[in-house]
């Protein structure tokens, strides 16, 4: 029976990349999931530049990397009480192409609207742009504003809902 649900989606699936955004996104996933009937599945991808990958020395483990960068994340977002429900993912592929794949199966994706990498100043980076275009399922995209850094503020965006901003009228 679970096999069956799953393939109908019962995950939220959240881009991580240690930011801000993803960081935030982690929040408004644990606080969506419930809602939804869905467990998390928080993804941190990486990948070896193919310029680099036949003459490069790597002092460190591209992997290993990444797993630091989703625990972090995840003890930034959640202390030392995560979800019950969250499932950390360490997948090695293109940020944009990994997520699109796994929202085959999901019933939501949720990305910051900027990652660590491009350039300052854009609205969406290459791989929240990619996301919302091309995502199975529907996509959140989060932009961190001094309206939703904190935790105290999230419940405050979720109850003004999106039309005003939290504690302006």
């Amino acid at each position: 029976m679970k096999e069956s649900t799953r393939a109908q989606g019962s995950t939220v699936v959240v881009g991580v990349d240690g930011s801000p955004q993803s960081i935030l996104a982690l929040k408004w996933a644990k606080t969506l999931a419930p809602t939804l009937g869905a467990s998390i599945v928080a993804v941190t991808t990486w990948q070896i530049d193919p310029m680099y990958s036949t003459y490069a020395v790597f002092d460190q483990d591209p992997a290993d990397t990444a797993r630091s960068i989703s625990a972090e994340a995840l003890v930034t977002a959640f202390g030392e009480n995560p979800p019950a429900d969250l499932t950390a993912l360490i997948v090695r592929g293109q940020p944009a192409k990994v997520l699109i794949e796994l929202s085959l199966s999901a019933k939501l994706l949720v990305v910051g609207s900027r990652g660590r990498g491009g350039f300052t100043g854009l609205l969406m980076g290459s791989v929240s742009s990619a996301c919302a275009a091309h995502a199975t399922c529907p996509v959140l995209v989060l932009h961190a504003d001094e309206r939703t850094d904190s935790d105290n503020d999230l419940g405050a965006v979720l109850a003004d809902g999106p039309d005003e901003p939290a504690g302006q009228v």
